[in-house]
């Protein structure tokens, strides 16, 4: 029986979040701690929590109790641990509790509660670190926080205001990265485009030489890798078309995650969001003229306290009008500490929910006309997934989890003769709403 200590690690919300847990989870492997995921043998277990919606928080709310049924031992961080009080009160069997990005708070109380064991053997980690995405993608986050003040998200009071990593750190992981044998980065932080803002774009270094804290310059350096680079959680600013052309000249993928929002000036206004839907338009436009291949991946919300018909048909004319090529949608959370709960006129759930059916529906049409003219075209497609009936893979123009899919019919033959991580050439035969099908390239 091994006198290794085990821990078992839940990380629940969005992609930042996993990558605190990566850092936590690395540095406990480092200290010689076993991971797992079965709550009955674990000497303890540790829950990183999201508290952005309501779903998420309710989620978290029902693994910690669950982990406290069945083991008893329970630490927890994270964007729910913020609201430290509240769940104090729910759960005082709690180990310890602290908010999100307190990797040294959690490891305080791990080597409180569950002392590590130090064995050379065990404590030997790969110099990536731990990771809990598959081997050839990776998120790189490359701040922290958030400067906007958007009355739907309490994400600031959370995390923090904007705190940019110096560009020689983010450099040095992502080619420790690229050396581990990652082929795609998904460069994420509460507001991509931001970084280096509070540092005032000050020069950091990178292989003696100074490099710009400023996302253009990091994005430049990041294309010289070799691999994939994919952006998320890009603020619409001005200096967002550079990134276009260097997706025009291939130094990074031609893909922009945008989270507009909504449509009505008015909502948008009341969300403390950028209120120029005509300039929204003419961006978009704009970026498509510079990068042809480009695909914009945005998100809406529908409900928002106060909206009625005629602003959610402004968003669905909008939606009609951008053509975008992946959308996501949320109805409307009261999250605690949102100042959007204060707005008059809320919408009742029932239609905050027809609304997003709605929008998702008519997204669906728009998605298979853009997707359909993919078809006899040739794409170089990642693979994610690889048994003897269907090899799975993504284009340039998909995000993992969040976007389409490419499926090939496998084989015998083809299964051996590919692993995840490669890239393959194709030829598109057919598509659907949300997924392209195609045949691997002889």
């Amino acid at each position: 029986m091994s006198n290794v200590p085990n821990i078992a690690f839940v990380s629940l919300g969005c992609p930042k979040a996993l990558v605190d847990s990566e850092h936590i989870i690395t540095r406990l492997r480092a200290e010689g701690y076993e991971m797992g995921d079965s709550f009955e043998k674990a000497d303890l277990i540790i829950i990183n929590t999201c508290g952005f919606i309501d779903r998420a928080i309710q989620e978290s709310l029902d693994t910690i109790e669950e982990a406290i049924e069945r083991n008893g031992k329970v630490i927890v961080t994270g964007c729910l641990g913020a609201k430290d009080d509240h769940l104090k009160e729910q759960f005082p069997e709690l180990l310890a509790l602290s908010g999100p990005q307190a990797a040294d708070e959690v490891l305080k109380a791990v080597h409180e509660h569950l002392p590590p064991s130090h064995d050379p053997l065990t404590s030997l980690v790969p110099p990536q670190g731990i990771k809990l995405t598959p081997r050839h993608y990776a998120y790189l986050k490359i701040s922290e926080g958030c400067n906007h003040h958007c009355t739907f998200c309490i994400i600031p009071s959370m995390r923090g205001p904007l705190v940019s990593r110096p560009v020689g750190d983010i450099m040095q992981e992502a080619q420790t990265l690229a050396d581990a044998g990652v082929k795609e980065l998904l460069i994420v932080a509460q507001d991509t485009a931001a970084y280096g803002v509070d540092v005032k774009y000050q020069s950091s270094f990178w292989n003696g030489q100074p490099i710009k804290t400023h996302i253009q310059t990091l994005a430049e350096q990041l294309g010289e890798l070799g691999i994939w680079i994919r952006l998320h959680y890009v603020y619409p600013y001005p200096h967002v078309d550079k990134l276009v052309e260097l997706m025009a000249e291939g130094k990074i993928l031609p893909y922009l995650d945008v989270p507009f929002q909504h449509a009505s000036p008015r909502i948008l206004k009341a969300m403390k969001r950028p209120a120029n839907t005509e300039n929204v338009i003419a961006r978009v436009k704009k970026w498509r003229s510079i990068c042809p291949d480009i695909s914009i991946r945005s998100t809406f919300i529908t409900g928002f306290p106060g909206e009625t018909d005629r602003e959610f048909d402004e968003l669905l004319d909008f939606i009609d009008t951008a053509s975008l090529d992946r959308v996501g949608s949320f109805a409307y959370s009261a999250v605690e500490g949102a100042a959007a709960n204060d707005l008059d006129n809320p919408v009742p759930e029932e239609i905050k929910q027809e609304r997003q059916e709605i929008l998702m529906e008519t997204q669906a049409e728009i998605s298979a006309n853009r997707l359909d003219r993919l078809i006899d075209s040739q794409q170089t497609v990642l693979l994610d997934h690889i048994d003897t009936e269907n090899i799975i893979g993504r284009t340039r123009g998909d995000a993992p989890e969040v976007d389409g899919t490419v499926v090939i019919d496998s084989s015998e033959e083809l299964s051996q003769r590919h692993k995840v991580g490669d890239f393959v050439e194709v030829t598109v035969t057919s598509a659907d709403e949300h997924d392209l099908y195609a045949e691997i390239n002889d």
